[in-house]
């Protein structure tokens, strides 16, 4: 058996061999010989750990959301007509009332969104981006403002995803902006207009800690963290601290506009952080999307947050219109189902925990947030 396995072996590492054949015979190799393609605990790489759980306790599948949800992180995944319409279907289904297209784009690329949306007007809303054309001159807010009072009559109630890592508003389709943060005088008159039109604005900025640290042994979020990290050697570049504050800075400065911190403002290590923005300006919220896998794990510390903040909170996915991932988030709010994991989604080793959220915090955060901004 040993003899034949290397005479396989031998073959597989002929790299004149076509690599139709070596494949083939990788994969009747692996039928005859399993034993030797066993993983090595020694050599098993951490990228490929995929623990899974052997409590023998409750697991839930949650395949409807307990009370109707507007989902306000969402992107234009959907490439036709009938991708649209199955992600309707989709969503009837899972109880969700209304999904918030984040498009970041403006001039044409928001126009052909607006259209594919159009024939579920009920069902989506598609905000748009700022257009950052010429921002390098003095000036270019007059036509940053008219493309938005453009995009806003052609059936925008919003603006977003704005998106700053540190290097300024990069999430903008066509033209990105630069060295512009949040904070900058010169988005002063878009956010002001943003307050008369009565559309929120939903920003990311930074990242969540464990992409700051360094990607070694000693980070415990290192399999996102070494996918996801932040080039910290970059000219210019504010940390998340300073991040955070550009944020502040804004939603301080501009108390008629509604921000939509995306990700939980990438706070989920310490969202002492968000708590106290969220006891000092009223005209901030934040999202959860994308970041289930973050305050997972902690889920006392995260219910207590989640529940004193019910009112500030609202659910997003940002992670594609699948089924299965709908339930992964449902599973997390509602349920108390411990030690879980879900590889598709996270690339995280940690397993997930479900919060157990109270009918009231799930309410609010499902749905009941988003109407009341929605509604101003």
């Amino acid at each position: 058996m040993i003899a034949g396995y290397k005479i396989f072996s031998l073959k597989l590492l002929n790299l004149k061999m076509p690599f139709s054949q070596r494949l083939l015979l990788l994969l009747i190799a692996y039928s005859m010989f399993p034993n030797a393609f066993a993983q090595n605990v020694d050599t098993l790489k951490l990228k490929d750990f995929r623990p899974v759980s052997i409590y023998k306790i409750p697991q839930t599948k949650v395949e409807r959301a307990k009370y109707p949800i507007i989902d306000f992180h969402s992107h234009d995944y959907p490439k036709t007509d009938a991708e649209v319409d199955d992600w309707v279907k989709r969503m009837d289904k899972m109880n969700i009332a209304k999904t918030l297209i984040l498009t970041y784009s403006t001039g044409a690329g928001f126009d052909s969104a607006i259209e594919k949306y159009s024939r579920h007007k009920d069902r989506f809303e598609v905000w748009c981006g700022f257009d950052y054309t010429g921002h390098e001159k003095p000036g270019w807010e007059k036509h940053a403002v008219a493309e938005l009072e453009r995009c806003y009559k052609k059936g925008a109630r919003g603006v977003g995803e704005l998106g700053d890592k540190g290097l300024g508003e990069l999430y903008s389709k066509p033209t990105p902006g630069y060295g512009l943060h949040i904070d900058d005088p010169a988005m002063k008159p878009l956010l002001e207009k943003c307050a008369e039109l009565n559309m929120p604005v939903s920003i990311h900025v930074a990242e969540d800690q464990w992409m700051y640290q360094k990607p070694d042994a000693t980070n415990d979020g290192l399999m996102n963290a070494a996918t996801w990290k932040v080039d910290q050697t970059k000219k210019g570049l504010l940390g998340h601290d300073e991040l955070v504050k550009t944020l502040e800075n804004a939603v301080k400065n501009n108390p008629k506009t509604t921000f939509i911190a995306c990700h939980l403002a990438n706070t989920n290590s310490d969202f002492s952080m968000l708590a106290r923005m969220f006891d000092l300006y009223p005209n901030l919220y934040a999202d959860i999307a994308a970041r289930y896998a973050e305050f997972s794990p902690v889920p006392r510390y995260s219910k207590a947050f989640f529940e004193k903040y019910a009112d500030r909170l609202v659910y997003g996915t940002d992670m594609g219109p699948n089924s299965e991932m709908y339930y992964t988030t449902f599973r997390i709010l509602e349920t108390a189902d411990e030690h879980f994991y879900d590889h598709d989604l996270f690339s995280y080793h940690w397993p997930l925990y479900g919060l157990s959220l109270s009918d009231e915090t799930l309410r609010k955060i499902y749905g009941g947030n988003g109407k009341k901004i929605l509604s101003q």
